[in-house]
């Protein structure tokens, strides 16, 4: 969606954001037995760690990455919302592991079991989250804020 390194930041700052509340949401969750209120407090604590460290990692290495693999099985002919899909899934394919390892050793006792277990518990959540919720809401968010240098770029197209 993206058209623009400016827009390309933007859209992957709502993205980190709003995928790693959640997923922190989740483990915290997980972390106490169940959902509270409180469950979404504790989650903001993790935040200014966690959201910066998901923007270096798509923005610099994941997204080229989720690209390139994406496309090893889609066409460019192929309908852009299947582009899109294959895109985020592949991007869940390498954020999840690395996140869940950055957040073993931050946050917990570090072990490759405990690693393990975290992504585990992780993937099916990630792949959920992004492709149902967070990526349609990111991608609304993104077109409500660029509507009319999307419209302008459509009209050069």
């Amino acid at each position: 969606m993206p058209k623009t390194k400016f827009q390309n930041v933007i859209f992957t700052i709502i993205m980190a954001t709003i995928m790693v509340y959640g997923m922190i949401v989740y483990n915290v969750a997980l972390n106490t037995g169940g959902v509270t209120n409180q469950t979404f407090l504790l989650a903001l604590h993790e935040m200014p760690i966690m959201v910066p460290v998901a923007f270096v990692l798509e923005f610099f290495v994941v997204e080229k990455l989720a690209s390139r693999l994406a496309f090893s099985f889609m066409r460019t002919t192929d309908r852009p919302q299947f582009i899109t899909y294959a895109i985020s899934l592949m991007i869940v394919c390498i954020m999840c592991p690395v996140m869940s390892l950055i957040a073993t050793l931050l946050f917990k006792e570090p072990s490759f079991g405990t690693w393990i277990h975290t992504f585990g518990c992780n993937f099916p959540m990630a792949m959920f989250w992004q492709m149902f919720y967070c990526g349609p809401l990111v991608r609304l968010i993104f077109r409500t804020i660029f509507r009319k240098q999307i419209k302008e770029q459509k009209k050069e197209a």
